[in-house]
Parts: C-alpha cells; sequence; structure tokens
C-alpha cells in the first residue's frame, strides 16, 4: 500500500509517497509560489536525483497535477501508474469539535469543515483546496482527513473552558482547541517504545518546539492539557508569535497608536515573539549567534523563551500529578543542546538530570539524561507524514 500525504498551504504544497508495507519514504517534495508568478515543484524519488520543475500553477489542483507527472515521470519518478497510489492523507488544522480522530472524507466532512474555517481563516481553506484538487484528478481514491486538533480532543472540559461568559462557547465555540496534535502524539507515542514502557502507564511531556511551538501533557497516552489555544497564538512565546499575555494590552494599544484589529493581530502573529524582543531574527540560530557576540535583547529573548518552556514543563507535571518523560522535537527542540539544557536546569527537584555529552547532539533518537536520572529527557525527532500515513493506512483499511 501507497499512500500519497498532502499538507496545503495558501500558496504551497508539501507531499510525500510513503510505502506502508514498510514505512519507508519513497519520494517528497515541495511546490512553491502557487498562483504567484515564479512557481517550482522541488521533488525528489529517494535514490535519484532531485528535480525542479518550473512551470506555472495557477492554484492547487495544478500544483497536484504536477506532483502525480513528477511521481509517475519514467526519469525521476517513484512508480509506474497513479493507480499505486491507494490513499491520500491530507494534513487538516482545525477540526473543531467535530472531529476527535482522523476521518474518511465525505461530503458531510467538507462541510464541517468549511464551517472551522472561521476560527482557522489562514489554514482550513487552503486544507480544502487540497482535499477539492486530489479528489478532481483521483476520483477514485480514498481521501482521509488528519487533524492538527484531534488529539487534544481527549482534554478535561476544565482544560479547555476560558473564564468568559459561557454563552460566547456555546455560541461560537470559544474555547482552547490545541495544535501539533499530530506530532505530539507520534512522539509520545515513540517514548513508550524507546523506553519499553505501555504508554497507558506513562506521564510525558512533549515539547514541540519550533517557529511554531506548543507543550502538551499526555497522561496515559491522551492529552490532558496544551499551550496553544483558541488559535496557535497563545502558549509560549514563538519565532514571531507573542504567546501568552495580558489581553488588556490589545485594547490598550489599539487605543493608544490607533491600531486597527487587523494591525494589532499583524503585530501578534508576525512582528512578535522572539522576533519582536531580539530585533533580529525569528530564527533561533541567529538569535543564538547574536546572544553569543553580546548582543543583550537577543539574550532576553532566549532568556524569556527557556522560562517558558520550563514553567510549562513544571506546570504540567504538577497537573498530571508527576512525570516519566520529557520529549523534546520539532526545529529548535530537535537541533538546539542549549535550548534542552537551559528549559530543563531547574527541573532538578523533579528529578531531570541532564547528561551534557549526551545532549550535545543534534537530530538524532536519543535520551539525554544520565542513567539515575529519575525523568528521562528524549530527544525525538517528529514525523507528522509517517503519522499522518499510518492514520490514513487504519481509516481506509
Amino acid at each position: 500500500m501507497k499512500i500519497l500525504v498532502v499538507n496545503c498551504g495558501s500558496s504551497s504544497l508539501k507531499y510525500q509517497l510513503i510505502n506502508m508495507e514498510n514505512e519507508e519514504l519513497i519520494a517528497k517534495g515541495l511546490a512553491e509560489r502557487i498562483g504567484i508568478d515564479g512557481s517550482v515543484v522541488k521533488h525528489e524519488t529517494i535514490g535519484k536525483e532531485k528535480v525542479v520543475i518550473e512551470q506555472n500553477m495557477d492554484n492547487h489542483k495544478a500544483a497536484i497535477q504536477i506532483v502525480l507527472d513528477a511521481l509517475v515521470d519514467p526519469n525521476h519518478g517513484a512508480i509506474k501508474s497513479m493507480d499505486e497510489i491507494s490513499a491520500v492523507g491530507h494534513r487538516v488544522v482545525h477540526g473543531g469539535e467535530e472531529f476527535s480522530d482522523s476521518v474518511l472524507i465525505t461530503d458531510e466532512v467538507k462541510k464541517a469543515l468549511e464551517k472551522c474555517s472561521d476560527i482557522a481563516p489562514l489554514h482550513n481553506p487552503p486544507n480544502l483546496m487540497g482535499i477539492h484538487a486530489c479528489e478532481e484528478i483521483l476520483p477514485n481514491v480514498p481521501m482521509v482527513g488528519v487533524f492538527d486538533t484531534a488529539f487534544h480532543q481527549t482534554m478535561p472540559k476544565a482544560s479547555f473552558m476560558y473564564a468568559l461568559p459561557y454563552e460566547m462557547y456555546e455560541k461560537h465555540k470559544i474555547r482552547k482547541y490545541g495544535f501539533h496534535g499530530t506530532s505530539h502524539k507520534y512522539v509520545a507515542n515513540r517514548a513508550a517504545e524507546i523506553l519499553g514502557k505501555p504508554i497507558g502507564d506513562l506521564k510525558i511531556v512533549t515539547c514541540h518546539l519550533g517557529n511554531g511551538a506548543s507543550i502538551t501533557a499526555v497522561d496515559g497516552g491522551k492529552s490532558i492539557d496544551t499551550s496553544m489555544g483558541f488559535t496557535p497564538l497563545e502558549g509560549l512565546a514563538m519565532g514571531t508569535r507573542c504567546g501568552d499575555m495580558d489581553p488588556a494590552i490589545v485594547t490598550f494599544l489599539m487605543e493608544k497608536d490607533h491600531l486597527s484589529c487587523y494591525e494589532i493581530n499583524e503585530m501578534m502573529n508576525k512582528k512578535s515573539g522572539v522576533l519582536g524582543i531580539s530585533g533580529v531574527s525569528s530564527d533561533f540560530r541567529d538569535i543564538e549567534q547574536a546572544a553569543a557576540k553580546g548582543n543583550e535583547r537577543a539574550q532576553l529573548a532566549l532568556d524569556v523563551y527557556h522560562k517558558l518552556v520550563t514553567k510549562y514543563i513544571g506546570a504540567y507535571a504538577a497537573e498530571m500529578g508527576g512525570v516519566d518523560a520529557i520529549v523534546f522535537t520539532a526545529g529548535l527542540g530537535e537541533n538546539s543542546p542549549d535550548t534542552r539544557k537551559e528549559a530543563c536546569k531547574n527541573l532538578e527537584f523533579l528529578g531531570v538530570k541532564i547528561d551534557d555529552e549526551r545532549n550535545n547532539v543534534r537530530g538524532k533518537e536519543t535520551i539525554v539524561t544520565t542513567d539515575d536520572s529519575k525523568v528521562k529527557v528524549l530527544l525525538i525527532p517528529t514525523n507528522e507524514e509517517l503519522a499522518i500515513a499510518r492514520e490514513t493506512k487504519a481509516i481506509v483499511q
């Protein structure tokens, strides 16, 4: 069984073709600048030379067609015919309260996703475009939706409810949803495998630290709390997102600086976070380099970030009544030994003992704590595409 995994953005499309008989990656690629001049597909079949296809893509359907043509190309392709594609798994950012698990996509599912577009206007519309495009070109191939929010639907009401008038929840479904669920679920299950223990017996804090970042409390394999909220803006300070702050700041700045709703939203989502504090970059590599050269604002940005990661880990350990393992994943979590060390340095009271030599590693599955550390800290590269493929296979079968 070969499964095509599709992740559509507003002007981009990432894809992987995975052989689910052995879970090996067959091909992968990225279509960029869809609907914009200079559109291009960067395609790689494993074991062959990478190719760059410069071709106009007016919409996602055109992009999907070019991707499929690349996959069956006799020179740089991976399969002989589109008939070899057994199913398509789509990453969908927001499933609202409608979906607590992955689903076979039907007309009813698509209507529900359209309703969720009100609370995920940047993400769900392009996700739907990808679904429609694949359905048109591959009409007889089953489509599966895998939701970023689904894993967090196990949160108890006390974890997802905001202290607003209750009718705001009833009327507008304003509540915490959480994101990065596919990644949190994947690394939590992988941690249990590495530790050789049933996930039902473990209390795990998973830290998905990239340009967007979230932390989740996973108790017995279920998400019971997570740092992102109604939108991906809540929680940690991120690359360009502000994360947690006093909500009255919004109206204060709107009044003082005469900002519109659009302008304040742009500030909080695209001009804040470690970029806003440091004034250097949203890329932690740039910030770490600047801090090493004595840039005080860059160092402050790192200090704020590390403090928040520590705070959430400690809070979730308390919420679960203990913690057995802490997992770091995604770009920063996988590749920054300093981030892992700084985030854990005040957690010794929990029984965390980082081994500096073991921690001096990037992008490799490993345990970075000492043998006698009561709480194990793991580095586990995330693989959301494989997780989506596994969900898709389970639904289709």
